[in-house]
């Protein structure tokens, strides 16, 4: 498969996500433990990658898996940052309100592009930069409500605690992204031999989770295991489906293509949603929203199309036979 056939399609995935998380609301509440669904869809990608892993295995016995520990012990760290950034996140919600965080969370699409540099050691070119800077005010000018409106002020209005954990948050979930490249790309073991051990502990952390909530609110509705299907809907199943499919995705990009292009996904897509929801939802279009659209449809291009389409780039010229000059050496 092509990078952006992928893409695109984590793309769609992506916009869907959050329709979906809406629609399986009733009157605007969850009837189910909205903590079970990325536990199930880590199970159903652990389910995913074991099957593909066993096909594998069967068809090419020269699958490479590195069993070593010293290679194994590093795939819980991804688990751990985004449990330690999914804490930071409600932390950061404390002290700002959900657009001044949405804003904010753009800063992660210049973080992964800084470490990206630093710890991946990819060098980008100066153009390149400059579309991930002109990504990064793509979305946040699609999501600035008009200053009519009474939240305008509450961007600025937020004590710093809430800009310091809303950075925290931005520099964890790019750090999360670039280490999963890093491990995927770091040998040459299967890919779904990797999504395994990624997953396996996913699923380990979340099970804690719930044990963790459980223990919190006292057994007050039994454990987990009982109730983990409690209030689930066919459109909650699809939001399962839809968190674990994205998840496989993710992980294919990370290991033969980028962050770069994980990031134009998940930026595009959040500018999908916004779109759908005019039809399906009562949101309204902004001219911020058009602008938005604008400067990231021209980043992408900036990004990705061939330098010589952006900037006049002289061909090399090739001397001809009859300009070389015959030179006598004199020994």
């Amino acid at each position: 498969m092509q990078w952006y056939f992928v893409a695109a399609l984590l793309t769609v995935l992506t916009s869907s996500q959050g329709i979906l998380t809406t629609l399986s609301q009733s009157n605007g509440k969850y009837k189910y433990d909205y903590a079970t669904v990325p536990f199930l869809a880590e199970v159903f990608k652990l389910a995913v990658s074991c099957v593909f892993l066993w096909r594998e295995c069967r068809t090419s016995p020269s699958v490479r898996m590195t069993t070593d520990w010293k290679s194994v012990r590093l795939y819980p760290i991804p688990s751990i940052i985004y449990l330690v950034h999914n804490n930071v996140q409600f932390a950061t919600l404390v002290y700002v309100d959900t657009s001044t965080y949405q804003i904010m969370g753009n800063l992660k699409i210049v973080t992964t592009g800084i470490l990206f540099r630093l710890f991946l050691r990819r060098k980008l070119s100066n153009l390149q930069w400059m579309a991930i800077v002109l990504l990064a005010v793509g979305t946040t000018t699609s999501q600035v409500k008009g200053c009519g409106e009474a939240s305008c002020d509450s961007l600025f209005s937020a004590p710093i605690q809430g800009y310091a954990l809303g950075i925290l948050s931005a520099c964890m979930s790019a750090l999360a992204g670039v280490y999963t490249e890093f491990l995927m790309k770091k040998n040459n073991d299967s890919l779904y031999w990797q999504n395994v051990q990624l997953y396996t502990f996913g699923v380990i952390f979340n099970m804690a989770r719930l044990v963790f909530d459980d223990f919190r609110g006292g057994f007050e509705n039994g454990p987990w295991w009982q109730r983990i299907f409690n209030g689930y809907s066919v459109t909650t199943w699809f939001v399962v489906l839809n968190l674990g499919s994205t998840g496989l995705l993710v992980s294919w990009l990370m290991k033969y293509a980028d962050n770069i292009v994980k990031v134009y996904s998940t930026s595009m897509a959040m500018l999908l949603t916004m779109v759908l929801s005019v039809y399906l939802f009562t949101f309204k279009p902004t001219l911020q929203l058009f602008l938005g659209i604008i400067i990231c449809m021209m980043s992408l291009h900036m990004y990705f199309a061939p330098p010589n389409t952006l900037v006049d780039i002289p061909l090399p010229v090739k001397a001809t036979p009859e300009s070389l000059k015959e030179v006598a050496v004199v020994e």
